[in-house]
């Protein structure tokens, strides 16, 4: 009897664990973990075509054995937050009007089942178009943006990662801005464990002159990627880059090879790649539940 409710158990927990959140734990008892990857080749295109055996996976420094795995495309739930303030709103070329047509490139690229939602980031933070699958309406709040307020940056993306947070299957935040921080409760510290607390791919895009330190430590605590981009000629074409990865991504589960404590605990993640001349981005591990 055991025997047999194992077996019908797996699937499910596999199956229930592909549609949900990144780390979830189940009441027959068996955890389960998920990553999201991306692999690009030396050129940094996606690279298509892996299997599982082309694969390994790290937690803590042991190799896990890889009980679930799907390439492809995935259900998609993404969040774009705007930076609207006034250091967006001046220049020759208004940064908030580049932000604004790049983030129109990566709608357009969106697949039409693809959620989608729009916050703007002011002195406060307010979601202008609800997640939805109806992109006309996210398109419409995005024209009818102007520059307003302040930069509570931190806040925002803090605010934004609980926004995203509970939309099913795969969950990401694109960040378009200056990267100055104004006035904001949460520290850069702090907004980066809470990244690894969620279950959410985070693109930060810098607009201004330099890209800020807590940009790419956001990307590498949750496996998405940040970018610097002082061309506004180039933006556009950078935010359908993230689409196209959004779309060419590898998800790996497994069990880890461990005893589970009662206590949440940091457990740390590599993905290898059994392929030479590739590079490969994940998030850099989990706190268990």
């Amino acid at each position: 009897m055991a025997l047999l409710l194992e077996v019908a158990i797996v699937p499910l927990v596999i199956a229930l664990a592909l549609a949900g959140s990144t780390y979830a734990q189940f009441t027959s008892g068996v955890n389960l973990v998920e990553v999201y990857a991306t692999v690009t080749d030396r050129q940094g295109a996606p690279l298509s075509g892996l299997t599982a055996a082309d694969l390994r996976v790290f937690e803590d420094g042991s190799p896990q054995t890889i009980t679930a795995f799907a390439a492809g495309e995935f259900p998609l739930a993404v969040a774009i937050g705007l930076d609207r303030s006034f250091s967006m709103g001046t220049g020759r070329a208004a940064r908030l009007d580049v932000a604004k047509s790049a983030a129109r490139a990566f709608i357009d690229a969106l697949k039409p089942a693809d959620q989608l939602m729009v916050l703007a980031i002011g002195s406060e933070t307010s979601v202008v178009a609800p997640l939805s699958t109806n992109h006309e309406a996210a398109l419409t709040a995005i024209d009818r943006l102007d520059a307003w307020g302040t930069t509570p940056l931190y806040d925002a993306v803090a605010a934004a990662l609980d926004a995203i947070q509970s939309a099913k299957g795969r969950r990401a935040l694109v960040v378009l801005s200056d990267g100055t921080d104004r006035y904001s409760d949460t520290t850069a510290a702090a907004l980066v464990d809470k990244v690894r607390r969620r279950d959410v791919l985070v693109y930060p895009v810098a607009l201004g002159p330099a890209r800020p330190a807590v940009f790419a430590e956001l990307a590498t605590a949750s496996g998405g990627r940040s970018f610097f981009q002082n061309d506004p000629r180039e933006l556009s074409s950078t935010l359908a880059a993230i689409a196209n990865e959004l779309r060419s991504q590898y998800l790996l589960g497994y069990t880890p090879a461990r005893a589970s404590t009662a206590e949440p605990s940091w457990h740390s993640i590599e993905v290898v790649v059994n392929r030479p001349d590739v590079r490969v981005r994940a998030r850099d591990g989990y706190y268990s539940r």
